[in-house]
């Protein structure tokens, strides 16, 4: 059976798809830049003198945290080294913020001081054993640390990602929610479930949809049509394809993309959660 497109395993952003993004870095940001504007304000909910921010890929959280609160120490971790090494490159001018190769799932700081913030923004949805994840995060965090972060709500409320699979020559199943992958935290009740039993509590959902931006510049047509050949959740099905069927769905993408063309920018809808909770 052929893989699922929009199913990323850990083990991926070792590879392929940590190259692909970590090159890809600003059109990452770019797509996310109305989630991380809210994950930022939601930021200043909590007092906090040390962030660590999970599966912080290229840093664009842990830098605009750094940016904003320049008084406090930022430290991402990610599993990708090729995702961390950018992080890096980006931040040679912010003394606040460092980057770390390392899987949050048994990290531990190297210093008796403990982070008093915990956020991420869609890195948690990976974790092979999210119990398990969220407990290490639990008892590594200060005493009534706070938690933020944002994660997909469910794959059907998300157009961004269905609208695209929908043009794919072979129907796309909805991924499975049990494994690790962008769609594994749609489940309100799962989440709850998880973090109670790792430990946490306060625990509070925000539904937050926005403009997922996948097209811009002199061409946002094209524009789009390159980000699903490369990072988007079309990508590896792409690769896959012959030239024939390559050329269609490009085709198919740009009629989508047309559709959703508004002042130079090629949006589609995103749903999402942004969960907070503190150490219990």
């Amino acid at each position: 059976m052929p893989e699922n497109p929009v199913t990323v395993g850990s083990d991926e952003w070792l590879g392929r798809t940590g190259d692909s993004w970590a090159a890809e870095w600003r059109r990452t940001d770019r797509s996310f830049t109305m989630l991380t504007e809210r994950l930022l304000q939601r930021t200043r909910e909590f007092e906090f003198e040390w962030a660590l921010d999970v599966g912080c890929g290229a840093g664009e959280l842990s830098l605009a945290i750094a940016r904003g609160q320049p008084q406090c120490k930022v430290t991402g971790v990610d599993i990708s080294p090729q995702l961390v090494a950018t992080a890096r490159d980006r931040a040679a001018d912010h003394l606040n913020v460092t980057f770390e190769i390392a899987d949050a799932a048994s990290w531990r700081p190297n210093e008796k001081s403990t982070p008093d913030l915990i956020v991420s923004r869609h890195g948690v949805m990976f974790f092979a054993n999210p119990v398990t994840a969220f407990g290490n995060l639990h008892a590594l965090a200060a005493q009534r640390a706070g938690l933020l972060f944002s994660c997909f709500r469910a794959w059907d409320e998300n157009p961004a990602f269905t609208e695209v699979a929908r043009l794919l020559p072979t129907p796309v199943p909805p991924p499975d929610p049990d494994v690790p992958g962008p769609f594994a935290f749609g489940d309100r009740a799962r989440v709850d479930d998880i973090l109670i039993r790792a430990g946490w509590c306060d625990i509070a959902f925000e539904r937050y949809d926005f403009g997922l931006i996948v097209g811009g510049g002199d061409d946002a047509v094209e524009d789009t049509v390159r980000y699903f050949a490369t990072i988007g959740p079309a990508a590896r099905a792409l690769r896959e394809m012959d030239d024939s069927a390559r050329n269609c769905f490009s085709d198919k993408l740009r009629e989508l993309a047309l559709s959703n063309l508004h002042e130079g920018i090629v949006s589609l809808p995103a749903a999402t959660w942004i969960v907070s909770a503190h150490r219990g």
